[in-house]
């Protein structure tokens, strides 16, 4: 409808058609809403404009991380990078108990010479194997996604502990050498820092087929990480986004696989165990191939494994979880009636001594420990491990950042973490009525969620989640000092 319109409000627009040098010689006229066919009585009132992930508040769909991950795509137009593993939850160790409640069992002070954790990895063919103290090995990390003195202070833990410590891709360091009494040289697809006399001095090879934070895909390493030292001991140019192939150029199929195998067996001598690492992704069939093939050992790496670099979708949506992963591989093994002489050692999410049994009972022969041990070692879980920042010391080649963190503090640190496993696998061992730890089986567990039962077909018990539950390492240093 036309209303009056008030003189100031002319005078506002003759101003702005001045200010601007338009010409206008006519009369205006005022038309307002009447607000008789509106079909809602009163509008909306309006808000301050707010950030999506303050407005969306608990929304479970479009929540705030699903509208940080679109904005930032929109931002720099490509896949996201980060570091570490899966961050949504799947069924894991966690979802499954002791069937026996080990907290009622007494202290016992003589815990780690009653109980025999020792264990040998890789003896299948007469190669010597390696001989841990305890079912744990450090799981493959390697130098550039981590710094130098990361990865001597890992060296340097796997000797006190006496277990073994793992190259990952990235080459042999003289100084890791030297501190680790037991080191896996890694052999990966881009053959990166990969030689003989490396292979050597190594007490095992590995074969680094994919892992758990992004199967079939290769190592990604970015830029500002690819220093000249790191580029010297890879053979790689410096400064430039390394991405390494999906696959072994000369491993087409088992048959070359077989092929492979006996090449290095050659190059060694015999004298080491060669072993494989795998993602897990179709499990039972990678598994028979591996044993088939004649692999001594299988690292194999479930979806809660980390990783330095890799796209979110390929970390939250590739592969499969790591109580899966164990389930596959055994029950693979029992279809072609494998015997038990190929050793199976998992990773990818296991944190604590309570992890090492359940996944023995499970069926592993051993475990490896990556991010547990970093974090023992002053990881703050940052999410920054790609950038190259690390304000830590720990995912950087940066020296100014590398020099924050205090190796020998930090190295023994990771040693105390270590042995805070061995009296959890020790007490836990003995609160379920052995001596020897690799006498656990799945007859000690139930599932508490019908997924861990369905996965691994364990009896479901959910009345054991609240009556039952594993002793913290906190609690069970407490029952040491008592």
């Amino acid at each position: 409808m036309i209303v009056d319109m008030e003189p100031d409000e002319r005078d506002d627009i003759m101003e702005f058609l001045e200010r601007y040098k338009l010409k206008f010689n006519g009369d205006f006229t005022k038309v307002v809403n009447a607000g008789k066919k509106l079909r809602y009585a009163n509008q909306e009132p309006r808000s301050r404009p707010q950030p999506f992930f303050v407005s969306s508040k608990s929304s479970n769909y479009w929540n705030p991380k699903v509208q940080e991950d679109i904005w930032i795509k929109g931002e720099v137009g490509r896949y996201r990078i980060r570091g570490y593993g899966a961050s949504k939850p799947v069924p894991h160790l966690n979802d499954i108990a002791f069937a026996r409640d080990v907290s009622t069992v007494a202290p016992n002070p003589d815990e780690l010479t009653d109980i025999n954790l020792k264990t040998t990895v890789g003896g299948r063919f007469g190669a010597k194997p390696l001989g841990l103290s305890m079912p744990v090995m450090i799981a493959p990390m390697s130098f550039g996604a981590l710094s130098r003195k990361v990865k001597i202070a890992l060296a340097r833990a796997s000797r006190l502990s006496g277990i073994s410590e793992n190259t990952g891709e990235g080459g042999m360091l003289d100084e890791q050498r030297a501190e680790a009494d037991q080191l896996i040289f890694q052999c990966l697809s881009g053959r990166l820092g990969w030689n003989v006399k490396d292979m050597q001095r190594a007490d095992a090879i590995e074969i680094y087929i994919s892992q758990g934070a992004k199967p079939g895909l290769g190592g990604q390493l970015m830029a500002k990480k690819v220093t000249p030292e790191l580029a010297a001991i890879r053979g790689i140019p410096v400064g430039i986004d390394l991405r390494s192939p999906s696959r072994h150029p000369d491993v087409l199929g088992a048959d070359d696989l077989v092929i492979k195998l006996q090449e290095f067996r050659e190059a060694t001598f015999h004298k080491v165990p060669i072993g494989i690492k795998m993602g897990a992704g179709r499990v039972n069939d990678d598994i028979k191939i591996a044993y088939k093939d004649g692999f001594d050992f299988v690292e194999l790496d479930g979806l809660q494994g980390s990783t330095g670099a890799a796209s979110t979708e390929v970390l939250e949506n590739v592969g499969i979880p790591t109580l899966s992963a164990v389930q596959e591989a055994v029950d693979g093994l029992h279809e072609i009636d494998a015997g038990d002489d190929m050793d199976l050692v998992m990773m990818g999410g296991i944190k604590d001594g309570v992890d090492v049994v359940k996944m023995l009972a499970l069926g592993a022969d051993c475990t490896s420990v990556g991010t547990a041990a970093i974090i023992a070692g002053g990881c703050i879980a940052c999410m920054q491990c790609h950038v190259g920042t690390c304000p830590v010391g720990i995912a950087t080649q940066d020296p100014v950042h590398e020099a924050r963190y205090d190796l020998d503090r930090q190295a023994m640190n990771i040693h105390r973490y270590l042995e805070s496993l061995r009296w959890q696998i020790a007490a836990i061992t003995r609160a379920l009525g052995y001596d020897d730890v690799h006498r656990v089986n799945r007859g000690d567990l139930v599932a508490l969620t019908p997924e861990a039962a369905d996965i691994t077909g364990l009896p479901y018990a959910p009345e054991h989640k609240e009556t039952r539950r594993p002793l913290t390492g906190l609690e069970l240093l407490d029952r040491k000092a008592g």
